[in-house]
């Protein structure tokens, strides 16, 4: 049967069967998480775009492609090189790049979503003049640091369409992260936060341009601090040994917040 548009109808994958594909990729996302991808990679508009800044094996790569209509292009922009990996996993793993870079295809393959993303290696602050026009969704992953968070947000960010989507991860748990959403969303005029799956926020480019709807945006925002210094506090925590003396007690120790 086609759609309105005329082409074939997409038979897509219910959520349950794209998580049991990506159940042995290696990363940082959680049931939760990959449905809030999954439900905005839907949400996106025909004929728009998804981009996705850190891709690291593909796990969150694989939700968009399954989820997204196949006129639309999704965009994987990670340069593969060693760094900003994830949690704790900054720099010094060179030696893991193409390796990195060489999952992250077969896993694609594996889930047959190669031929639905397009794959940049490159850094983000390299990759616009690769990408064409507005964004339907746009999912920052990067470096988790305070300078290239902020610019992925403040860069791609304006390319973000309206009524499109911005999702951020690490957000009120990484301090760079956090720091530049409060620096360039708190008070922002374009992006509306809508909530979030533990770590990863969920903004609308829908925010009404009342005076009232700022403040109210802004403390939707603000009310996500306590939980940014709970997480802060158990990083310091596990930094400093917590998670050996948990085990060595015979406890479970708490993961690495994400």
């Amino acid at each position: 049967m086609d759609n309105a548009s005329g082409r074939p109808q997409f038979d897509r994958p219910a959520i349950d069967i794209v998580m049991a594909q990506v159940a042995d990729v290696d990363g940082w996302m959680t049931p939760g998480q990959a449905s809030t991808l999954y439900d905005s990679a839907v949400r996106c508009p025909d004929g728009s775009q998804v981009v996705e800044i850190g891709s690291f094996q593909g796990r969150s790569t694989i939700v968009l492609a399954m989820a997204a209509d196949p006129s639309v292009q999704v965009i994987a922009i990670d340069p593969h090189a060693g760094n900003d990996r994830g949690p704790q996993q900054i720099d010094g793993y060179a030696d893991a790049a193409d390796g990195d870079h060489a999952i992250f295809n077969k896993n694609l393959a594996d889930a047959g979503v190669a031929d639905r993303v397009r794959h940049l290696r490159m850094f983000s602050d390299d990759a616009h003049t690769e990408v064409a026009g507005e964004l339907g969704v746009l999912y920052v992953d990067g470096a988790h640091r305070y300078a290239p968070a902020r610019a992925d947000i403040v860069s791609w960010g304006a390319r973000v369409e309206d009524g499109g989507t911005l999702l951020i991860h690490d957000s009120f748990s990484s301090i760079g992260v956090t720091f530049a959403i409060l620096r360039e969303l708190l008070l922002g005029s374009k992006f509306r936060y809508v909530g979030r799956s533990r770590s990863m926020t969920i903004y609308r480019a829908d925010l009404a341009s009342g005076p009232l709807d700022r403040v109210k945006n802004a403390a939707q925002q603000l009310a996500q601090l306590p939980w940014f210094v709970k997480n802060v506090a158990l990083k310091v925590l596990l930094s400093a040994g917590l998670g050996k003396i948990m085990t060595k007690l015979g406890r479970t120790a708490p993961e690495w917040p994400y």
